[in-house]
């Protein structure tokens, strides 16, 4: 049975940093892209950043410069780190993995999500 369970959410005022993990069982984790996406209170889910099994990384614009994402093959766990924070990135965060790894940030194209983790960032 595959599982990713997020942790690491919470609450934040701008300019904050949290950092957010995503623990996988279930699966060769290795060989899967992952991809952390958001939806925002009343918004729809969207691509947030993305890390391919051979490492190479995605951003979308509004995170550019300010999230990283990395991978620790040994340990099943994906992390997001995110540095000066703003309210809008306030959103329920959920990690993702992809087998086919064919999109970065298509929804349809990931096979597993995790339940979400809540981050709020207050002005």
């Amino acid at each position: 049975q595959v599982q990713l369970v997020e942790s690491g959410g919470g609450s934040v005022q701008a300019g904050g940093s949290l950092r957010l993990s995503c623990v996988a069982s279930g699966i060769t984790y290795s060989r899967y892209c992952m991809g952390w996406f958001r939806q925002p209170p009343g918004n729809e889910r969207e691509g947030v950043a993305a890390i391919a099994n051979d490492g190479s990384t995605r951003y979308a614009d509004s995170v550019k410069g300010r999230f990283t994402i990395s991978r620790d093959n040994a340990e099943n766990t994906l992390f997001l780190q995110m540095n000066s924070l703003k309210p809008e990135d306030t959103a329920n965060y959920y990690c993702a993995a992809s087998w086919r790894c064919i999109s970065w940030f298509i929804e349809g194209e990931y096979d597993n999500w995790g339940q979400g983790t809540q981050v709020t960032v207050s002005s």
